[in-house]
């Protein structure tokens, strides 16, 4: 969708959720989230939304701030959309080692907001080595395991369990317990 179309989707019936990402895989599972939730079609479209937090967040603080960051801003830039959804991915160590996880942080136009967080799962010595020294999680899984650009594909989650789930299913899950409070009105 073309942000300079603006009167076409006021004009529409579709429900506009726009992800403050132009990632492929997190606006692709945003789409089957909210479809799935809803049981109907959504327009969803991806921008890029400051975040303001690091490139790598680290624990749980600054991964949901990175994540309601990211929907503040898309919601600032284009404020017509009926939700707008922020994904954060964050790292986090404890005394088994460092894990990965995500954030989901849904606004909708009505002002009522949710969010969920994904399941956890522990990163390679080497690849938490890489993080450790500032490299983005992303990056450091390109370079441990000879990809490219694997954040926009299947992501570690995916590298790790040899694509039994892949960073689109992940975040599916996720997303659509971030909408419990939509898809249940009446009980929030």
């Amino acid at each position: 969708m073309s942000f300079k179309k603006r009167e076409n989707f006021q004009a529409s019936d579709t429900l506009l959720v726009l992800v403050g990402s132009k990632n492929p895989v997190k606006i692709s599972c945003t789409e089957d989230a909210f479809t799935r939730a809803f049981n109907k079609s959504f327009l969803v479209d991806g921008i890029n939304a400051p975040s303001g937090v690091p490139d790598q967040p680290k624990g749980d603080d600054e991964t949901l701030l990175g994540a309601k960051n990211r929907a503040h801003n898309s919601q600032q830039v284009f404020p017509e959309a009926n939700f707008w959804v922020g994904i954060e991915g964050g790292v986090d160590e404890d005394a088994s080692g460092m894990f990965a996880f995500a954030w989901i942080y849904v606004l909708a136009k009505n002002g009522k907001n949710s969010q969920s967080r994904t399941g956890t799962f522990y990163l390679p010595k080497a690849v938490a080595k890489l993080v450790k020294q500032g490299v983005e999680l992303g990056k450091a899984d390109d370079l441990v395991f000879d990809q490219e650009n694997s954040k926009q594909q299947g992501g570690s989650v995916g590298i790790l369990t040899h694509g039994v789930v892949d960073r689109s299913e992940y975040y599916r899950q996720a997303i659509i317990l971030a909408l419990i409070p939509f898809v249940n009105e009446n009980l929030f």
